[in-house]
């Protein structure tokens, strides 16, 4: 049982260590897949569908690291559509999304 959660810990860390992706190209490939629903931009423009969160609001959250948006976005969810992204697309709108909090 302790080397399960050894191992587990151990993905964890390398999961928030590979997170690192190219904040542009998550803002493209958001600007594509998720600017239909989302606010994408800073200072929450853009267009946005009643009750859907905009990315800054998302970036603004304490509770928002690389892992947990990770978990997020690979979670199916009731009303979204189903946008299967790669490793480095997953990495990339991370990226994106958490360099809203410098854009505040």
């Amino acid at each position: 049982m302790r080397t399960w959660r050894v191992a587990l810990a151990f993905q964890l860390i390398a999961g928030t260590a590979a997170a690192q992706g190219d904040p542009a190209a998550g803002r493209r490939l958001a600007e594509a897949q998720c600017s239909s629903c989302h606010a994408i931009g800073p200072g929450r423009s853009g267009p946005a569908l009643p009750g859907v969160t905009p990315f800054q609001a998302v970036a603004e959250r304490t509770a928002t690291t690389s892992l947990s948006l990770q978990a997020f976005l690979r979670t199916p969810h009731a009303h979204m559509p189903n946008i299967v992204l790669d490793g480095q697309q997953l990495d990339d709108v991370i990226a994106y999304i958490l360099s809203l909090r410098a854009a505040r």
